[in-house]
């Protein structure tokens, strides 16, 4: 079996070039191109695999499972998912089509990437968030934050606001080739829901000697 990793804009030219456009199917869903009428291969199939962010990054192997719309025969194929792969991107496994006087035609199998719960993709670059204490902001501290190769340091600097954004470059998402995006954090200040006496206190009494001015 022989798997080819083509980039978006490859696939698009390939099929606009030969078929004008279209869609394809859901996930163990697929949908059929007549690809190579004049060698007389039969016609492509396309489907979508859903993966997590991280083997998206990282790459494995996942199981595919559909049946055979000819024959009813339910079939399973391992597809390898290669590292660094870009959501949308097409992976072409050979002979895997429907089958033709020539021969079987391709398989085009879209890898589509799940919401993740902490980070947001876009392009290379990844979002988080950070929650900090009114404190924190003023003081500065550090924290531990995950990233896609595990949990690193971040340093707050004292005088933060809320929606302040920290650069970690290099930590975002990996790329095919050159250099990875970068990972940016997000402050969020929380303050705390119920205050006890001595937290009241002491939030009067900067009240009282503050000299800032938040409007």
């Amino acid at each position: 079996m022989r798997f080819e990793d083509l980039g978006d804009s490859g696939f698009s030219s390939f099929f606009e070039s030969l078929f004008g456009g279209g869609g394809g199917a859901g996930f163990g869903g697929f949908g059929g191109r007549a690809a190579g009428r004049a060698s007389g291969k039969g016609p492509d199939r396309e489907a979508r695999l859903l993966v997590s962010l991280e083997e998206a990054a990282t790459g494995g192997e996942r199981m595919l499972s559909f049946s055979d719309p000819n024959t009813g025969e339910d079939i399973r194929l391992k597809v390898r998912i290669p590292p660094a792969v870009a959501p949308g991107r097409k992976i072409r496994i050979a002979g895997k089509g429907l089958q033709g006087p020539g021969g079987p035609g391709d398989l085009y199998v879209q890898i589509d990437v799940r919401p993740h719960p902490r980070f947001k993709l876009e392009g290379l670059d990844l979002n988080t968030s950070l929650k900090i204490s009114p404190w924190e902001a003023a003081l500065g501290t550090t924290a531990r934050i995950e990233t896609l190769e595990g949990a690193v340091t971040v340093k707050v600097p004292g005088g933060s606001s809320s929606g302040q954004r920290i650069r970690l470059k290099g930590k975002g998402f990996p790329a095919a080739s050159g250099d990875p995006g970068d990972l940016y954090v997000e402050l969020k200040i929380v303050l705390p829901k119920k205050l006890s006496d001595k937290e009241r206190a002491l939030f009067e009494e900067l009240a009282e000697v503050s000299t800032f001015a938040a409007r």
